[in-house]
């Protein structure tokens, strides 16, 4: 080590050794929940879920199609249509959906049920598991009140614990967030 790299190794050493030790501020995580298909339901759970698992304070505001996630009996579909990245495995390899099958009714369904084949197989927690689980890890859940009046959804309808809020309630917990993300 040179002579001036020592001198400044000294320095910072003898900095630290007399500098308190500072905690750091715990980080937090807020996300928006707009979509409530099968295949958009795993993001905000899935990261809420590892978020709140290290320690990170977790919200989640469910808004628009994203809030019947929120409902005790949930019937999630996937949605093939306009998804040219949706590859599902079969016969030995990935087979892509055409946009133009998803016109056919009942195909839809037919992907749902592979989908949801494939999750139990592969042994992927439900939906329901991973949100009784940000339930358990005390993730803040906020049912957009403005959604609930609009499609004439009931409280009674949703599982217990979210609050009500709006846009201000989520903007709030948004500026103190220090990760935000929009899904």
């Amino acid at each position: 080590m040179s002579s001036e790299a020592q001198i400044v190794s000294d320095q910072i050493q003898n900095t630290t050794d007399e500098a308190p030790v500072a905690v750091p501020e715990t980080k937090s995580m807020s996300i928006i929940v707009t979509k409530g298909s099968l295949d958009w339901a795993y993001p905000p759970f899935i990261l809420a879920t590892t978020a709140a698992a290290m320690g990170l304070p977790v919200t989640m505001f469910f808004t628009f199609y994203g809030l019947p996630l929120l409902f005790k009996k949930l019937d999630l579909q996937v949605t093939a249509a306009g998804n040219p990245a949706m590859k599902m495995p079969m016969m030995g390899a990935h087979m892509t959906m055409p946009n133009i099958l998803t016109a056919i009714p009942g195909v839809d369904a037919a992907c749902s049920v592979m989908m949801k084949n494939l999750i139990n197989k592969k042994g992927v927690a439900s939906i329901e598991e991973l949100r009784e689980m940000a339930v358990d890890a005390d993730v803040r859940m906020i049912a957009c009140q403005m959604t609930l009046d609009l499609f004439e959804y009931s409280l009674d309808d949703m599982i217990e614990g979210p609050e009500l809020g709006g846009a201000a309630t989520y903007i709030e917990c948004a500026t103190q967030s220090d990760i935000n993300l929009f899904i």
